[in-house]
């Protein structure tokens, strides 16, 4: 028998860390052809604080292990938050919530999406680019 996550594994493009679909109707004929939508597979966009973007990368690299209430191998900003970091729903409000004071920022949450918790640095790149300005 296999595992069922296992199963599910999808192919990755190394060079731009998207996911290819090949057996989906929408997919495109290379499976290289990048996807240019939003900030790329590392959450960089032209719109985003590139030092907020570090900042936020750093405190989510140091605030997970406190959020998962256990210690973590060394990851990167490429790591899977939940495949391979393990994070959970309830984990990924608590770990915003904690950024928020962190940063000292106000995060908009309302556009989340799942692409933006894809790794740590989707989530960089979302916080970057959704804080909300102080009145």
């Amino acid at each position: 028998m296999t595992d069922s996550a296992t199963d599910l594994a999808l192919p990755e493009n190394t060079a731009t860390g998207a996911v290819a679909l090949a057996d989906s109707p929408d997919a495109p004929d290379a499976p290289d052809a990048p996807v240019a939508t939003g900030p790329d597979a590392t959450g960089t966009a032209a719109d985003v604080d590139p030092e907020l973007r570090g900042r936020a990368l750093d405190g989510i690299l140091q605030l997970l292990p406190r959020v998962l209430k256990r210690d973590l191998p060394e990851i990167g900003e490429n790591a899977c938050l939940f495949d391979e970091v393990g994070l959970t729903s309830a984990g990924t409000l608590e770990l915003i919530l904690e950024l928020e004071d962190h940063l000292d920022v106000q995060i908009d949450v309302e556009g989340i999406d799942q692409d933006d918790l894809r790794s740590v640095g989707t989530l960089a790149g979302f916080v970057a680019g959704h804080v909300i300005a102080e009145d």
